[in-house]
Order: structure tokens, then sequence, then C-alpha cells
């Protein structure tokens, strides 16, 4: 998935192999000047090479960095043989979950919001809640995900697209009832399509799977970088600042539970 989905559980290639080559010390970091932060090079709104925006994750990387009193370097990643030399700090977006960051190893912030599986419907739609989908709505999910183990043990007819911006085009284009994706992806999807928005429905927080806290993944950080990490979440979120960087992509964040 290429939008958060993809990230996330991309982080757990990214971040082992990362772990393997060891990770900086808040005192390194500081020495050295720079932050650094894993990102796609072409995944917007996540981030962008060309810089134009840059994505939210290069932007709050920056604002993180900033607190820190160092700049932020990109460590651009795309295949899984360039994760193995990663030498990034960090990954934003992050799952905040021990158990899903297992093998990962990572050390998680304190969250910084909440998202999950939410259902993107037409304008128009009758579609309320995941509970309205029967054997007559066809959802777009992507492959392998979650929430198509979970649509389809519902007997509900599913359409399998690699990434969310594809079954939100094709929910657009009306070959769908529904699309099940991250609030993030269809939110920016209506700020790039404002022809014709489309409604994002509630998540259902009943489903424990479907929902998650995210915060910043840190690859083998010394007690220091973890403290100074928190504390600028801490502030960034308490000044508004993380709440801006969302919103100038169309993102309205929901605090983190």
């Amino acid at each position: 998935m290429k939008m958060i989905l993809s990230l996330m559980v991309g982080a757990a290639v990214v971040l082992s192999a990362a772990a393997q080559a060891g990770a900086r010390t808040l005192e390194a970091i500081r020495s050295s000047g720079e932050l650094g932060l894993c990102a796609h090079p072409n995944s917007l709104p996540f981030a962008s090479k060309a810089g134009d925006p840059p994505g939210f994750q290069v932007e709050l990387g920056q604002a993180l960095a900033r607190e820190l009193g160092v700049s932020l370097r990109l460590d651009l990643i795309i295949t899984q043989y360039q994760m193995r030399s990663a030498a990034c700090d960090v990954l934003l977006d992050v799952i905040a979950d021990r158990e899903a960051q297992g093998e990962t190893r990572l050390r998680i912030s304190k969250p910084y919001y909440r998202t999950g599986v939410a259902l993107a419907v037409p304008s128009s739609s009758t579609l309320s809640s995941f509970k309205s989908l029967n054997e007559h709505t066809k959802v777009g999910v992507q492959v392998g995900s979650v929430a198509a183990m979970i649509i389809g043990q519902r007997r509900v007819p599913t359409s399998t697209f690699g990434f969310e911006s594809d079954s939100l085009d094709a929910l657009s284009h009306d070959e769908l009832d529904a699309a099940a994706v991250t609030p993030t992806a269809a939110s920016y999807f209506n700020l790039t399509h404002p022809e014709k928005p489309l409604r994002i429905l509630a998540r259902d927080e009943s489903v424990t799977d479907l929902n998650w806290n995210v915060a910043v993944g840190m690859v083998r950080p010394d007690d220091a970088l973890r403290e100074a990490i928190d504390g600028a979440v801490d502030r960034l979120r308490g000044d508004g600042t993380i709440d801006r960087i969302y919103r100038r992509y169309g993102i309205v964040l929901e605090a983190p539970k």
C-alpha cells in the first residue's frame, strides 16, 4: 500500500535491517548535526523527493530535527536491498504497538494520532458503516491486508488492489461501492480530486485490528534519544504543529487513545 499501511508494514523490513547495522545515540546525532529519516521518494502525501510538496513525513521530520537542534537527512528507500543499507534514525507513521513491532525491534515514541481502516464511499451512497456491507456491496481492499480478511469473512464481495490510491480511483469511477482505506489516503484523495469528493465513514473502533495509534519509530535509540523524541512529540502536538502539517494535506488528525 503506497499510503500509510504500506509504510508501516515496510517499516518492519527497513528498520530491522537498519537495526542490524546499529543506530546512533542522541549525542552522536547532535554531534553529526543530522537526524536521518527513512522515507519513500515518491509516496505523497507521505514523502516525495521532488519536494513540492515534500509530504507530511518530511515536514514532521524537519520539525522533529529542529526540536533536537539538528537538520533532517532523508534516507530514500524503494527496494528491500536499499532497506538493508539504510542508516536512518527514525521512521514516521509507525503503528504504536509493541506486538506489531516485535520483529522490527523498534522503540516507539508517544503516539501522536490515531487512525486505522475506514470506508470511503461516493457522496450519494447509503452505506453508513462496516456493518451495512452485505453480499451486494463490492469493496476495494488492499491485497493481503487485514481489512481484506475481515471483510471477506463477512462474505462481502471484494476487489483487490496493490495501492489505496488505485482503489480510490476505481471508487471515483463507480467501479466499487466502497473502498477500505486509511482516512489519510481518502482525505488526501479528496484534496487532490475536489471535483468528485468521497465521503469518509467513521472508523469502527469495535474491530480492534482495524484501529491503531501512530508514533515515531526509533532504530535502537539510547534512552536520551527516546526521551528527546518523546519531548519533541509532546511539544509539537501541544503547539499544534503536527495538526497544521497534516492539515496542509487535507488530513484532520484524531487524538491517540
